[in-house]
């Protein structure tokens, strides 16, 4: 589960309190003062409850709260929380800067849903994934894991042993590849909705439920997806990046389409940081297979090492389909905490940008509006930067690192274009 939830009413005269768990386990404690302790309020659960206490919360001076009332979504908090405890006044000021929910009627079809999730020699991330999707709130569903190209036999053994569900099936995809693992997955799901996320993320309870509430709300939706926040915030490098992309931090109900282009995105639909990420996003299965699967030119495991996801949400609207953002689907993602993570990270989100612009622009009927818009897609998806924190001594050689992750990706993007098109002669004519 995300969220644990206890309330502990003490005898006498004493005070309630609530108390909550983080959103994801840490194996290790923060080894940075700006660290943030990350988990789940929900107001419904609040009540009169004078002070929240935080578990597992060593170490952490304050704490980053996803704000929930019921199933809506109201926004991010951040807050002090001295010895793991935040004060019903700290916490009522903080919620009073928060916009009204976004109520919607909840009564809408459940169908069969498919969950995919693509993983490569990563058994010990996967398994807490899997834990969280065994302990869905969803009447009907099952969960398909892809073993990419293994090099040994622990992820197969470990769901064997740990995972015996009969929801969950493991089939082994030998060519590797993302695209080619999630095609996979669309082949074998029997769901009309394919619901996909990774191995190093924990979805909400609620997370198939309102993958199906967007897919209602929107009779033409073809593709949905949710919000991906962070799970942890225990190092800087995990907070850089989790400043550094959008969708983090989506939290407004958004549908996207050519019938009805957003004024606010003069980009569309070139927009990749509106749409959400790979991570979290459902499709409907036939609209995927007739707009041909994923691009298997792109994405980790390939020369681009990304840009599948991007590609197939804006291959949705051209296709004259809807994508909805619904924030209150959640997969929190534990971010990589090391600098050589990071650097490897805006290598392939870098690679990925510039193959996928690449792609757009070989296409005779995107290529007119990609020339006059496909500059500012790379600026948009580059200025992004971190909110600014109290300085610390070593800020100017953070700086410097900094600095050298931006120039790292700009010259990747540079790069993408290359790689897109040898992976392009790379792959069989039968997997494109």
């Amino acid at each position: 589960m995300t969220e644990r939830i206890e309330t502990v009413l003490e005898r006498g005269d004493e005070k309630g309190v609530l108390s909550l768990f983080p959103a994801m386990k840490s194996a290790a404690l923060p080894d940075w003062q700006g660290a943030r302790w990350v988990g789940t309020l929900d107001l419904e659960r609040l009540g009169h409850h004078d002070r929240v206490e935080l578990q597992n919360s060593a170490g952490y001076g304050r704490a980053r709260l996803l704000v929930r009332e019921g199933a809506a979504v109201r926004g991010f908090i951040d807050v002090e929380t001295p010895q793991g405890v935040l004060e019903r006044a700290v916490l009522d000021e903080a919620l009073a800067e928060l916009p009204a929910p976004v109520v919607k009627a909840r009564r809408f079809p459940m169908p069969p849903i498919t969950v995919i999730v693509c993983t490569r020699n990563r058994a010990s991330q996967l398994r807490g994934a899997l834990e969280a999707l065994c302990d869905l709130d969803y009447p009907d569903f099952d969960v398909l894991v892809v073993d990419n190209a293994p090099r040994t036999t622990e992820t197969l053994d470990m769901v064997r042993r740990d995972f015996r569900d009969p929801r969950i099936t493991l089939v082994q995809e030998p060519v590797p590849g993302l695209s080619q693992a999630r095609n996979t997955g669309l082949r074998m799901a029997r769901g009309g909705i394919v619901a996909f996320t990774d191995d190093d993320v924990v979805v909400d309870k609620a997370w198939l439920m309102e993958i199906a509430a967007g897919f209602a709300q929107t009779p033409d939706a073809a593709c949905v997806t949710g919000l991906v926040p962070a799970g942890e915030v225990r190092s800087r490098v995990q907070e850089y990046f989790n400043e550094r992309v959008s969708w983090s931090k989506v939290v407004v109900p958004a549908v996207y389409s050519l019938a009805d282009p957003p004024a606010d995105l003069p980009k569309f639909p070139f927009s990749p940081g509106a749409f959400g990420t790979g991570a979290n996003f459902a499709l409907d299965r036939e609209v995927a297979n007739s707009l041909g699967g994923f691009d298997t030119a792109l994405g980790a495991g390939t020369r681009t090492g990304g840009g599948e996801d991007i590609d197939m949400f804006t291959r949705v609207i051209l296709a004259g389909y809807s994508l909805v953002v619904q924030p209150s689907a959640i997969a929190w993602h534990r971010h990589r905490d090391g600098l050589e993570d990071l650097r490897t990270q805006a290598s392939s989100y870098g690679r990925g940008l510039g193959a996928w612009l690449t792609k757009i622009l070989l296409n005779p009927r995107t290529a007119p509006i990609a020339l006059r818009r496909a500059p500012g897609v790379a600026w948009s998806a580059l200025r992004s930067t971190p909110e600014p924190r109290p300085r610390e001594a070593s800020d100017d050689e953070w700086d410097a690192v900094l600095a050298d992750v931006l120039r790292l990706e700009l010259f990747s993007i540079a790069l993408g274009p290359l790689h897109y098109l040898l992976e392009r002669l790379s792959v069989p004519r039968t997997q494109r």
